[in-house]
């Protein structure tokens, strides 16, 4: 009898236990580390843009250096629980915007409606934001980078307000749908076949019809499990180091993330299906498409195809040999040496 009293009040300590860790993971307080210098900058707070609050991350050595506001991919997929360790390098001579944008991550809010989600609704957050960041650092244009996804929206902004932005840069460049999604179904059969994976090639090639027909995208499991999305890094294992280890992030902050992502994507992809972003043929502000040699994710081949369609006062293709989606990260060192290049010339002009 003594021994079930004691197992049990084990075993009920136990659940406290755990029950106590999880309330503490959901309220834990989050912030960024603090970088250094007189002149630094380190913050990570609510800014309340067009009716919701957004999150914002800022961090650089001098604040009075050129900013530069990263807009994340996804959509949903906000790279704040795990950028630090990819930017520490461009902090030196940037300051570093990064925003979950409205519905996603930490910018999502449970009893907030988000029916009216929309590419055009992220533009007007991404320019609104511009104008509250250019407002408090005292300066007058942001470099703007978007990333898979965050393309789409980096390539609206600039279209709709150009006198915003220094220069446009998209990494994992999105273009035309279909072309892209085809380009990573053969990629990915050719690798599946190479593996001698038939069950993969039995899938995939099930698919090209939907694809053709913009219902469906190449999984994005297997563009993975081939290297189309990443060569250099685990992208997912960042994630998930990110979520337990950094500070941004509590277990609050996963949840909003995971219920984001899914409200995110399940109405920005059809939309942008729908609204193919190659009707963007002109921008009045200096261009750059920044693509991995191995990018299946969004087609490094399509993105050169949409790349030379774009008139620009100035435009270049940077192709990373190395990487796929990922760039930025997978070859950080070169990449910043790539920017710090490109903003010289930039500003010599």
């Amino acid at each position: 009898m003594k021994r079930k009293i004691m197992t049990y009040k084990c075993l009920k300590g136990f659940i406290v236990l755990i029950v106590g860790i999880l309330l503490l993971g959901l309220i834990f307080p989050t912030w960024t580390p603090r970088i250094n210098g007189v002149n630094s900058i380190s913050t990570l707070d609510q800014i309340e843009v067009n009716g919701t609050k957004l999150e914002v991350m800022i961090r650089g050595v001098d604040r009075n250096n050129p900013i530069i506001l990263f807009v994340h991919g996804g959509p949903g997929c906000s790279e704040i629980p795990y950028v630090r360790k990819y930017q520490d390098i461009l902090e030196e001579n940037f300051t570093i915007v990064h925003y979950d944008q409205r519905g996603s991550g930490k910018s999502y809010h449970f009893f907030e409606d988000y029916s009216n989600l929309s590419a055009d609704l992220h533009v007007d957050d991404l320019i609104a934001l511009t104008e509250y960041i250019t407002e408090q650092l005292n300066q007058e244009k942001v470099l703007l980078i978007g990333h898979s996804y965050g393309t789409y929206i980096g390539m609206k902004a600039a279209k709709k307000a150009p006198e915003r932005f220094a220069a446009y840069i998209g990494i994992g460049q999105v273009a035309d749908t279909v072309q892209s999604e085809m380009d990573s179904l053969e990629y990915t059969i050719n690798q599946a076949e190479l593996a001698n994976h038939s069950k993969d090639v039995e899938e995939l090639e099930a698919l090209k019809e939907s694809i053709l027909r913009e219902e469906k995208l190449t999984p994005r499991r297997l563009v993975r499990k081939y290297g189309g999305a990443a060569r250099l890094i685990n992208d997912n294992i960042d994630y998930y180091l990110g979520f337990l280890l950094n500070r941004e992030y509590n277990l609050l902050d996963i949840i909003r993330y995971v219920r984001g992502v899914a409200i995110s994507q399940e109405i920005l992809i059809p939309e942008e299906r729908k609204h193919n972003i190659t009707s963007i043929k002109e921008l009045e502000l200096p261009v750059y498409f920044v693509m991995g040699k191995y990018d299946y994710m969004t087609s490094t081949s399509a993105a050169k195809t949409y790349y030379q369609q774009i008139d620009a006062p100035l435009k270049d293709f940077v192709q990373f040999e190395h990487s796929a989606h990922y760039p930025q990260f997978e070859e950080k060192e070169l990449f910043a040496e790539w920017l710090n290049q490109t903003w010289s010339e930039l500003v010599g002009q």
